[in-house]
C-alpha cells in the first residue's frame, strides 16, 4: 500500500515540477524581452531567445511528462514511459536551434558592434532571473531524486544552464557598458551559444540511449546481480536484460535452481528474489525465469 502511496506521491510532484518549469519559462520570456528593448544587447537577446525555446520544451515536457504517468493499456501493455526521452530529443532540438540562431547573431554583432543602452536594467533583469531559475532547479533536482524521470532530469540540465547564460550576460553587459569593450556582449554571446550546443547534445544522447533500449549502467547490472545472488537457493544466473523509459527500469533474467526443487519451490524462490530487488528497483518491471542448474544453456543465453 506504502508503495502506491510513494508511486502517487511521486507522480504527483512530476505534475506540478513540469508546470511550475512552464509558468517559470513564461515569466523569464516576458522579464527578458522588456530587457533585450532597454538594452539591444546580444547576449540579453541569446538569454531571451533561450527562455523563449524553454516555453516550448517545458511545455513539451509537461505534455509528455503527463502521457508517460498514464496507466498502460491493451495497446500499450509496457505503458507509455517512453513518452518522456521522446519529449528529451525534442528538448535537444529545440535547445540545439537556440544556440545556432545565438551564435550567428553574436557574430552578426561582431563584425558590427554595438553600444549597450541601460545596461543597469539589464543586470538588475539578469540578478532576478538567476534566482528564480535556481529556485526551479532546485524543485527539480529534489524530484528526479526521488523519481529518477529523464524528462524532468532533461528540463533541469537545460535549465542549470540557464543560470550560466544569465551569469555570462551580466559578465558581458558589466565589459560593454562600464568598460567600454563592445566586442565583449557578442563574445559573451557565442561562449553561451557553446554552452548550450553542448547541453543539447548530452541530452539528446541520453534519450536516444533510452529510446534505444541501452542496458542499464554497469554498476546497477553488477547489483542486480548481487541481490539476487544473495538468495541461498539461487546458485547462478544468466541471460541479464534491462532497459529503461522514464523513470520505470525493466529486468529480465534467469535464474539456475536445485534441479530436485518442486515446482511450486522453484516459483517461490523466484517470487522472493523479485521481492529482493524490489526493495532497490520498487517500480520496475520484472521478469525472472527459473533453469535448472547445470543444465547447459543454449549459447544464446549463455550470457551474463
Amino acid at each position: 500500500m506504502s508503495l502506491v502511496k510513494d508511486k502517487a506521491h511521486y507522480e504527483r510532484l512530476m505534475r506540478q515540477v513540469a508546470l511550475a518549469a512552464v509558468l517559470t519559462a513564461i515569466f523569464l520570456a516576458v522579464l527578458k524581452t522588456v530587457a533585450f528593448i532597454l538594452t539591444d544587447s546580444m547576449a540579453m537577446l541569446g538569454s531571451l531567445a533561450d527562455s523563449a525555446l524553454d516555453i516550448i520544451a517545458s511545455f513539451v515536457n509537461l505534455l509528455a511528462v503527463r502521457h508517460a504517468l498514464t496507466p498502460a493499456d491493451e495497446d500499450h501493455r509496457f505503458g507509455h514511459a517512453k513518452a518522456e526521452p521522446l519529449a528529451g530529443l525534442a528538448q535537444g532540438a529545440f535547445i540545439g536551434g537556440s544556440a545556432v540562431f545565438l551564435a550567428i547573431e553574436s557574430v552578426r554583432r561582431l563584425i558590427d558592434p554595438q553600444p549597450i543602452a541601460n545596461g543597469v536594467v539589464g543586470l538588475w533583469v539578469m540578478v532576478v532571473s538567476i534566482v528564480v531559475t535556481v529556485i526551479l532547479v532546485a524543485a527539480q533536482r529534489h524530484v528526479v531524486r526521488k523519481t529518477g524521470s529523464l524528462a524532468i532530469s532533461a528540463d533541469r540540465a537545460h535549465y542549470v544552464s540557464d543560470i550560466l547564460v544569465n551569469a555570462g550576460v551580466i559578465v558581458g553587459l558589466l565589459l560593454a557598458s562600464n568598460l567600454g569593450w563592445q566586442a565583449a556582449d557578442p563574445l559573451m554571446g557565442l561562449a553561451i551559444a557553446a554552452l548550450i550546443a553542448n547541453t543539447a547534445w548530452h541530452v539528446f544522447i541520453q534519450s536516444y540511449d533510452q529510446l534505444m533500449d541501452r542496458e542499464l549502467p554497469d554498476t546497477a547490472r553488477e547489483e542486480i546481480k548481487t541481490i539476487l545472488l544473495s538468495h541461498p537457493e539461487i546458485h547462478a544466473l544468466h541471460d541479464l536484460r534491462t532497459r529503461a523509459a522514464g523513470t520505470k527500469s525493466f529486468i529480465q533474467v534467469h535464474i539456475e535452481l536445485d534441479p530436485a526443487l518442486s515446482l511450486y519451490r522453484a516459483h517461490q524462490i523466484s517470487d522472493e528474489a523479485e521481492a529482493l530487488l524490489r526493495k532497490t528497483y520498487k517500480d520496475a518491471d520484472i521478469l525472472i525465469h527459473q533453469d535448472v542448474a547445470g543444465l547447459e544453456q543454449p549459447a544464446a543465453l549463455a550470457q551474463n
